[in-house]
């Protein structure tokens, strides 16, 4: 598994007087197979995931992923992490479904016949095979979220990072999307409001007001988190 490593890490969004802190000296290093992350709004939690693949630059500190600086080395990061968005349709840009998969395979180099066959083999896995030339935007909720998974997971990253990927669902959508996560077996950073999808993980990282203020397993680490929102 990918090592990501976080040395004294802020982040400042605008400047003067407009400027306001996400993150505040977070330092850690974390390399388990299912990381939660868990916050208030505001707590700086999204503004950590986009660290992991250089989404967001750290104002100071450093971030490495698997050895690579994200300031640095942000194409072999990107190459390693995965990110899927809150809301799919941010991330969905293709027409049709297929197409869709297909598009972040564009610059890897591949025969036409092997992005057909990886193509094939992700919509097959996330049940979208017989969407597979209908308009992307006309799915559901969840077959969204599972497309924006699909064509992620396509590039073959070994890390992904989801944030809050449930939030815009209903349930059953949402369970359809957290067992899907729950079968894949990369490394998985997941910022979640949905607590009970992180039963299983092997740590959770609480943020506050731009702190790391819990680093913990998961029984340990959301007893304070709802001792913090209680």
């Amino acid at each position: 598994m990918p090592v990501i490593e976080l040395e004294q890490v802020s982040h400042v969004y605008g400047s003067g007087p407009a400027a306001r802190r996400v993150l505040d000296d977070v330092t850690l290093r974390a390399g388990e197979q299912r990381i939660g992350v868990v916050g208030a709004n505001g707590s700086g939690k999204s503004t950590f995931a986009r660290l992991l693949n250089g989404l967001v630059l750290p104002t100071s500190g450093t971030v490495r992923v698997a050895g690579h600086d994200t300031r640095r080395d942000g194409r072999a990061v990107r190459r390693r992490v995965g990110f899927c968005f809150t809301d799919p349709d941010a991330q969905i840009v293709m027409p049709t479904v297929a197409e869709d998969v297909a598009f972040g395979l564009r610059r890897r180099g591949l025969a036409k016949a092997e992005v057909a066959a990886r193509v094939d083999a992700a919509l097959a896995t996330y049940g979208l095979t017989d969407h597979a030339d209908h308009p992307a935007h006309l799915l559901s909720g969840g077959q969204k979220q599972l497309l924006a998974l699909a064509s992620v997971l396509v590039t073959e990253p070994e890390l992904l990072v989801m944030d809050e990927p449930t939030t815009l669902l209903d349930l059953r959508n949402a369970r359809m999307v957290a067992d899907a996560v729950a079968a894949l077996p990369q490394q998985v950073v997941l910022v979640t409001h949905h607590l009970d999808l992180l039963d299983g993980f092997d740590r959770v990282l609480v943020f506050d007001a731009g702190r790391l203020v819990c680093d913990d397993v998961p029984d340990v680490a959301l007893t304070h988190y709802t001792s913090l929102v209680g």
